[in-house]
């Protein structure tokens, strides 16, 4: 059964038992104070005409009618129960029977109870009480009342009772299936809404219609849901693609060595062997070619590490000791060809990073700069901190970057153009700010073509977040 009927049964059947229990209870109520009004008035007159026949007065007519208003008849008797006065004129005296009056002769106190005196159809209420005239004629007055027209009333008012039960109890039904359906239809908006949705196409969120009751904040939740979704759909896809674009350019780049090195020794198979010189210019080129691939294939492998979360050795250390390292190995590598200056700093630059990772991007940094600095040139490599960074600065007077292809330096496989490219794959400063990133840093590129390049390793001085 769906979720609204069974909450219109569930409010239909509390609120009809409501109304059968009030209208019960108020049924009973108005009983019990018609009936007895019926049997206070009886009593009241019962005791009135007993006081005055006492007195040895007789009821007077004026009397007796005032006694006899409102339905009321009184009846007086012997000690014998004969009838010596009534108010009863349409009832024959000896069909008026009842044993009342005998048990108050007999108790001394008065009675009363029901018993069948007028014609009506109703029992009436009756009440005797014992009297000592002096005269001694009369021993017992009575005085009753009939039920009939508070039966009448309870009848009728039971009528109306039962019809209104009957129509609040259909309003009822009504009410709660309209409040129900009121109160359900945000979730049919949200039912239509959510079928819309589909992998494809996670844009689309769920309609609010009241944000602060729960359907609201149930709704708001999933849409919140539905955008992180997204966001991680987006990524997921931008992952992918680049994962694509990463694995054609790196089949590319292994393919030229792969295919240089299967060249010279299909040449040195054939023919190649019986001539001294050319075996040996091939056996050098398949040394490089090799050389090549294995440098390429270190930096996938270490790419492909970093993109995996290879854990940080993070521990205080001079920055300035790692570029003095690095700054050394480039000077004997780079022989004469160019300058290298690295004025020492002042005082120790302490930051908390891993030695390798860090001591890696300064290598990447400066060979790049030798690189590409002409014979002669300068490159200059400074260490400073400032405003809880600390950081590596490598200039050079290089042939410079294009300004339309500086934001594309640090793409995998990138070469602005072919004389950028030689001796590497365009790995380098891949590595090099995939490092940085990791230690919560990042790296910087300024450049002018023909004038030179500067590049700016920052990390911060105290021990990143994870």
């Amino acid at each position: 059964m769906p979720i609204r009927w069974r909450l219109t049964l569930f409010n239909a059947l509390s609120i009809g038992a409501i109304l059968v229990i009030l209208g019960f209870a108020l049924f009973l109520l108005l009983r019990g104070a018609l009936l007895s009004e019926v049997e206070d008035t009886a009593r009241d007159r019962a005791l009135a005409a007993a006081r005055t026949v006492g007195s040895g007065e007789g009821l007077e007519p004026d009397e007796a009618e005032q006694l006899s208003l409102g339905g009321v008849f009184v009846v007086v008797r012997d000690d014998r129960g004969q009838i010596l006065y009534q108010t009863l004129s349409s009832v024959p005296r000896e069909e008026i029977r009842d044993p009342l009056w005998a048990q108050a002769l007999e108790t001394g106190r008065p009675v009363g109870g029901t018993a069948d005196y007028s014609p009506a159809a109703a029992p009436d209420y009756v009440y005797a009480v014992p009297v000592s005239p002096p005269d001694g004629l009369a021993s017992v007055v009575e005085a009753g009342r009939s039920y009939e027209s508070a039966m009448n009333t309870l009848e009728t008012f039971g009528v109306i009772l039962l019809i209104g039960i009957l129509a609040a109890f259909l309003l009822s039904v009504g009410g709660a299936y309209l409040l129900a359906r009121a109160a359900l239809s945000p979730v049919d908006a949200v039912v239509r809404s959510a079928r819309q949705i589909t992998e494809s196409d996670l844009s689309k969120r769920l309609p609010v219609a009241q944000p602060k009751d729960e359907i609201g904040r149930l709704t708001t939740t999933i849409n919140d849901l539905l955008g992180r979704l997204e966001v991680a759909f987006a990524r997921r896809e931008e992952a992918l693609s680049r994962q694509r674009h990463f694995a054609a350019d790196a089949s590319h780049e292994l393919r030229t060595p792969l295919t240089s090195i299967a060249g010279y020794t299909r040449m040195l198979k054939e023919w190649g062997l019986e001539n001294p010189e050319t075996a040996r210019e091939s056996v050098e080129a398949i040394i490089e070619e090799s050389g090549r691939m294995r440098e390429l294939v270190e930096s996938l492998l270490t790419l492909a590490r970093n993109e995996a979360g290879a854990p940080l050795e993070l521990a205080p250390r001079d920055l300035a000791t790692v570029a003095s390292e690095a700054v050394k190995a480039a000077c004997a590598a780079a022989g004469d060809k160019v300058t290298v200056e690295h004025p020492s700093p002042r005082e120790p630059v302490e930051a908390s990073f891993d030695r390798a990772r860090i001591r890696q991007v300064a290598a990447i940094l400066l060979d790049n700069a030798i690189k590409y600095t002409p014979e002669g040139g300068t490159v200059t490599v400074d260490v400073g901190k400032d405003n809880g960074w600390a950081w590596i600065e490598v200039s050079d007077t290089g042939i410079g970057i294009p300004a339309d292809e500086l934001p594309l330096v640090f793409e995998r496989f990138h070469r602005a153009d072919p004389a950028r490219a030689a001796g590497g794959a365009g790995l380098g400063l891949s590595i090099a700010r995939q490092i940085a990133r990791a230690h919560g840093g990042e790296i910087e590129a300024k450049s002018r073509s023909g004038v030179g390049s500067t590049f700016v390793l920052r990390i911060p001085r105290s021990r990143p977040a994870p």
